[in-house]
């Protein structure tokens, strides 16, 4: 079954002009609201519809994604209506579904308002989107911390709110209610995992105690005048990815770009990914808990050495990147998605957080980690080779 029905008419049942939709990982949310906005678009004549997230990046990889997915699968999609250039898909009624970030258009006006993943959207840009939309407003989120919609709407008369879980979706996979549902039995014994089940599997309100890092600023771009440029890298296989971040230092404050993360690269796979990213002699500073793929590496002629590890080296890396700014660029999904959701271990006994993370969310922050620690502090190396790079 490819569309939502259960959340599809649950989310049909709210009738006031603002719709907040809270719910889980995987509860349909996104695929419960779409289908609903493409049915108004095509019975209303010129009906103009905003659909909006945190970044065009994430909507391309989550809410346009979904909209041509759903549209194709229904039989609705015309190439020739939508402008893949502005995000916009016309009917042939005269009305438009358009898909834009809040630094784009927010000062256009519409009849209908859908703000996708809205906890990562300020109030500010939200409120000015809703006093330009005559009709209705969907949100939708998952609810990993308390944000304006619990204090500046919910208190409003003309609000509807609904909680959506993963039950709500019955075109969900076995496997993937399995893997949901493991976090059941893992809460017993981590506040990580109990603060995830609570949010992603009930859809309840979470808490962000805990959290490492408290926040970053989303760039468009990486600078290309930065003091200097290096990268870091974490291996991963089967179920971790291997990750490769793009990290520079300009004006006192750090630089971040997520340029790979994958599952299954191979040594070989790797080396082909920095040939297509350019990467040429820079420094690459990888987990050093792999000298093999390192020497490896090494010897197809990348400039690369492992990570000095030590006694608090994780919580010293950590403490050194919060003495900066941090700017993220915006197309570094996975690593943002890290960013938030990093947090430290908990003692339920004493009641209290250890000054060590858990060992999860991490894959593409150990790899800032290694980079700056490597080009910011003085440290031993491991012995570089001279080879000559393969082409």
């Amino acid at each position: 079954m490819f569309i939502r029905t259960t959340a599809i008419n649950k989310i049909r049942s709210l009738k006031k002009r603002k719709k907040i939709i809270q719910g889980g990982t995987s509860a349909g949310k996104t695929f419960g609201i779409l289908p609903i906005l493409i049915d108004m678009a095509c019975k209303k004549p010129n009906l103009e519809v905003s659909v909006v997230s945190e970044s065009i990046p994430h909507l391309k990889r989550g809410a346009l994604k979904d909209f041509l997915k759903i549209m194709k699968a229904t039989n609705r999609f015309i190439e020739k209506n939508y402008n893949k250039t502005d995000r916009i898909y016309r009917f042939e009624n005269g009305s438009f579904i358009e898909f834009f970030s809040p630094e784009s258009i927010l000062g256009a006006r519409r009849n209908v308002l859908y703000v996708n993943e809205c906890n990562h959207v300020s109030w500010h840009d939200v409120h000015q989107l809703m006093i330009r939309t005559s009709d209705e407003c969907f949100f939708d989120y998952n609810p990993s911390s308390e944000f304006w919609a619990q204090t500046e709407l919910m208190k409003d008369d003309d609000v509807d709110f609904i909680i959506l879980t993963y039950k709500d979706n019955e075109a969900l996979s076995e496997n993937i209610i399995k893997d949901i549902e493991k976090a059941k039995e893992k809460a017993k014994d981590s506040s990580y995992w109990a603060n995830w089940w609570n949010v992603y599997g009930l859809g309840q309100m979470g808490t962000i105690e805990g959290i490492v890092f408290e926040s970053f600023n989303p760039v468009n771009e990486f600078p290309n005048d930065c003091k200097w440029i290096a990268y870091g890298m974490d291996f991963g296989y089967t179920h971790d990815p291997t990750t490769l971040v793009k990290c520079g230092f300009k004006n006192g404050e750090l630089f971040l770009e997520q340029l790979i993360f994958k599952t299954g690269l191979t040594n070989s796979d790797i080396s082909n990914e920095l040939k297509s990213l350019n990467i040429g002699r820079s420094d690459i500073i990888a987990d050093s808990a792999e000298p093999k793929s390192i020497e490896e590496l090494r010897r197809m002629g990348w400039n690369i050495r492992g990570a000095v590890k030590g006694k608090d080296s994780i919580i010293n890396g950590l403490d050194l990147i919060k003495r900066y700014k941090v700017n993220i660029v915006n197309t570094s999904l996975d690593l943002i998605k890290e960013w938030r959701a990093y947090s430290y271990k908990y003692d339920k006994a004493l009641n209290k957080y250890y000054n060590e993370p858990e060992d999860i969310n991490n894959h593409a922050i150990d790899a800032v980690r290694y980079c700056t620690t490597f080009k910011m502090t003085k440290q031993p190396t491991a012995p570089t080779i001279n080879v000559t790079r393969h082409r």
